[in-house]
């Protein structure tokens, strides 16, 4: 009898090493193979549009960041209760349009602000009556009237606060942002 169990510890050894060969082998088959390294297709030679403008450094052409470096500003300001483009705010409203007609695919908005002053209703409407002042003006000097937008904040964003005069006339303004470019 003692053959016998030594046969069966011989063909259990057998086994369990046939086992582990075969457990080694779906572990090994179940690794995934690194892909050979494929290069991308050329791209075709094409040059490089020319800038639009000096952004300036770090500026992305048509941003926001552009506009305010390569325009007089983005803001004009008005006074109390008034909704007239000045003769400096003609100048500024003027750079921004040749920014625009520079870059012809970027929109603006323009947002109407108003003073702490009167209620609110009143200076939503005032905020509205600035904005498209500024923008009548942008049409006038030939930016499609397709590319400007409004909206009036009113008393609801201030610049400045305060409930002083310094305040109240950071606060009077229309502020040109770009949209998209």
């Amino acid at each position: 009898m003692g053959a016998k169990v030594q046969k069966e510890k011989t063909d259990m050894a057998h086994l369990k090493t046939g086992f582990a060969v075969a457990l080694a082998l779906v572990a090994l088959a179940g690794c995934s193979k690194k892909p050979p390294e494929t290069l991308p297709p050329s791209p075709g030679e094409t040059p490089a549009p020319p800038p639009v403008s000096d952004p300036g450094p770090g500026y992305t052409p048509g941003s926001q960041e552009d506009f305010i470096a390569n325009t007089q500003g983005d803001t004009i300001y008005f006074d109390t209760d008034k909704y007239d483009v000045g003769s400096e705010d003609r100048v500024i409203l003027d750079s921004q349009a040749a920014w625009l007609r520079q870059h012809g695919t970027v929109r603006v908005t323009i947002e109407g602000h108003a003073d702490e002053r009167g209620t609110r209703d009143y200076n939503i409407a005032l905020g509205a009556r600035r904005a498209n002042a500024a923008k009548d003006y942008l049409v006038s000097a030939g930016i499609p009237v397709s590319r400007i937008s409004t909206i009036s904040y009113g008393k609801e964003r201030p610049k400045a606060l305060g409930s002083d005069e310094s305040a109240w006339a950071q606060n009077r303004r229309a502020v040109t942002v770009t949209v998209q470019y």
